[in-house]
């Protein structure tokens, strides 16, 4: 069965950086886009990044673009989200996502000083 891991959340300040990653298993990861969602409190949640299955091609939000970069390493079947230059606003639960409708159970960041 698809399984998706998320780690690497956690607090940091204003400013900071942090690194996800989503382990994938139970199906050919290097045959799908993988995307990385958020939502943050209150707020509904929202696509962040996608990248396509050879990793050739990105999409970033608006909000996140120039600050966040996504990757992929299909030997090791991970996803990963480079989160730099961190904002209060980028405070949220970040999910790793794969067509059909499946989806990890998420990794909280906090900014905040």
């Amino acid at each position: 069965q698809v399984q998706l891991v998320e780690s690497g959340g956690g607090l940091v300040q204003p400013g900071g950086s942090l690194r996800l990653s989503c382990a994938a298993s139970g199906f050919t990861f290097s045959s799908y886009a993988m995307r990385w969602y958020r939502q943050g409190p209150g707020k509904e949640r929202e696509l962040v990044a996608t990248i396509t299955d050879t990793g050739g091609s990105t999409n970033y939000a608006d909000s996140v673009k120039g600050r966040f970069t996504i990757s992929r390493d299909n030997a090791k079947n991970t996803v990963y989200l480079q989160m730099n230059s961190l904002k209060p606003e980028d405070t949220a639960v970040y999910y790793c996502y794969r067509y059909l409708n499946y989806w990890g159970q998420g990794t909280q960041v906090i900014v905040s000083s």
